[in-house]
C-alpha cells in the first residue's frame, strides 16, 4: 500500500464519481455533474481532497466556504479501506485549511438513514443540531 493524501482535481473526477455511487448513504443529484464539480473546485482551493493507493482514489472529501463557515460534502472511504484513519485524516486536512482561513465552525448535512456516516461523526466529535430545521428549494 502506498497510501497518499492530496488537493483534488477535476481530472480526479471519473474515479472520485464511481466511489460515491458505490458508498452507501451518499446522496448524489444531478448537480454532481463533472462542470459543477469543476466549478466546487475552483471556487474553493485548498479545501478538496483525495487519498490515494498505488495512484488508486479511495477517500475523497469536498467542501466549501462562505467566509464564515465551512461546509463539508461526499465524504467517502472505499469499504476495503475503511477503520484506517482515512475519513478522519481527510476530515482534519478540511478542518485545518478552514482554520488557516479563520473559519472556526463547519457544517455537514447526513441523511436519516445513514447509519454508518452517523456514527462516524459522532465518534469523531461532531453533534446533531435537534434546533434546526434544513429548507430547500430547486432553482430551474
Amino acid at each position: 500500500m502506498a497510501i497518499k493524501f492530496r488537493e483534488a482535481k477535476i481530472e480526479d473526477y471519473e474515479q472520485m464519481y464511481r466511489l460515491w455511487k458505490k458508498t452507501e448513504g451518499m446522496g448524489l443529484s444531478e448537480s454532481d455533474t463533472k462542470e459543477n464539480i469543476e466549478r466546487f473546485l475552483n471556487k474553493n482551493p485548498g479545501l478538496n481532497f483525495v487519498c490515494e493507493d498505488d495512484g488508486q482514489i479511495i477517500g475523497t472529501i469536498l467542501c466549501g466556504e462562505d467566509g464564515r463557515r465551512g461546509y463539508l460534502y461526499h465524504l467517502a472511504v472505499d469499504k476495503n479501506y475503511r477503520r484506517n484513519g482515512i475519513g478522519e485524516k481527510l476530515v482534519n486536512l478540511v478542518l485545518s485549511s478552514l482554520k488557516e482561513k479563520g473559519i472556526i465552525k463547519c457544517h455537514l448535512f447526513v441523511y436519516y438513514e445513514n447509519e454508518i456516516g452517523k456514527t462516524f461523526w459522532e465518534k469523531t466529535g461532531w453533534y446533531k443540531r435537534d434546533e434546526l430545521i434544513i429548507y430547500s428549494r430547486d432553482i430551474k
